[in-house]
């Protein structure tokens, strides 16, 4: 095909306001936080304090907004504003670990900024579901505390049955649909050119932050000489006791007659600070623990299971993934 007769790239929209140069769009649990808060120190980057705004992740909108988190942008104008403090020389950025996920997040973004650079982030999905699912315990997502019993209740899950009271996000409890990473680093080939896309693996993020981030940086054309400083955030934990999270969340929000007059109670006399530092204290020392060891039977049957998907990973990026996640191993 001639120069002339290639398909043009549709024209971004008119926007009042600068649109992100780079995203890190996921997955969870694979570091996208670490990463999101190694590239705000860069003096050149600028990313709003807000992570996850999820603007582009349209099929994913929350039921209902969980009351601690804020109202999340649902119009253009709103978002924009995320940006407004960066300088001028800065490059702006945005980390929504849930772009790589939803089916409307690529092409919305490439509707908007088609210059955009994406960064993703894959992990083994065995262990990658196993710290997800504890993850949606501790946000309320979830309420199944036994892994194999979650992955069992897809099907129901999917048609919007026994999905928990207070989940905000119920299609993240389609697991296997999360580790479908070739569909989704397909929806992004095609929304964006093969330049503009660095897929990274979460095994050599853990084995050198820092060269992983100067990758990045080299990637966003930025300096990559700076100090980096090797970060771990949002470590996995387990939820030791959902009663206990339970009376903490009433307390929190003041469910329930006695709660609310306890809660008015202690407004009255004590700052949010305080109150929030104290809650969270609480939460840490009585509900959230470290993570249990994994059980090897299900880790097994899953790799068995998402082996296919793995080879076809490796096949895509060119990596031998299937050796450096022991899928080689596998009986």
């Amino acid at each position: 095909m001639s120069a002339s007769a290639e398909p043009r790239r549709a024209q971004p929209p008119v926007v009042a306001g600068r649109v992100p140069d780079f995203f890190i769009a996921g997955h969870a649990k694979c570091g996208t936080t670490a990463l999101y808060e190694m590239l705000l120190a860069h003096p050149r980057i600028f990313m709003p304090k807000l992570k996850e705004p999820l603007y582009f992740a349209t099929d994913l909108r929350l039921r209902f907004q969980r009351p601690a988190a804020g109202p999340l942008p649902t119009e253009l104008a709103d978002y924009l504003r995320l940006f407004e403090p960066a300088a001028p020389e800065q490059l702006i950025g945005e980390a929504s670990s849930s772009y790589l996920w939803s089916r409307d997040a690529a092409a919305n973004i490439a509707a908007l900024a088609p210059q955009a650079k994406i960064i993703g982030i894959l992990r083994e999905p065995a262990s990658f579901l196993r710290s997800l699912h504890l993850q949606l315990l501790q946000n309320h997502i979830e309420s199944e505390k036994d892994l194999r019993t979650a992955l069992e209740l897809e099907p129901e899950r999917r048609q919007g049955r026994k999905i928990p009271p207070r989940s905000t996000r119920p299609q993240a409890l389609l697991y296997s649909e999360r580790v479908q990473y070739v569909d989704q680093l397909e929806r992004y080939e095609r929304a964006f050119p093969s330049e503009q896309i660095l897929i990274l693996i979460y095994d050599d993020f853990r084995a050198d932050n820092e060269a992983t981030v100067r990758r990045v940086l080299r990637f966003l054309e930025l300096d990559d000489s700076i100090e980096v400083r090797a970060r771990e955030a949002n470590p996995t934990v387990h939820m030791r006791s959902q009663q206990m999270d339970e009376l903490v969340h009433r307390f929190s929000v003041g469910r329930g007659p006695a709660s609310r007059a306890v809660k008015a109670a202690v407004k009255a006399l004590t700052p949010q600070r305080v109150r929030r530092s104290a809650l969270q204290a609480a939460r840490q020392k009585f509900v959230l623990g470290p993570p249990r060891p994994a059980e090897q039977e299900l880790m097994g049957e899953l790799r068995l299971r998402f082996r296919p998907e793995v080879e076809r990973l490796s096949e895509h990026l060119g990596r031998d993934l299937v050796s450096l996640w022991g899928y080689d191993r596998l009986d």
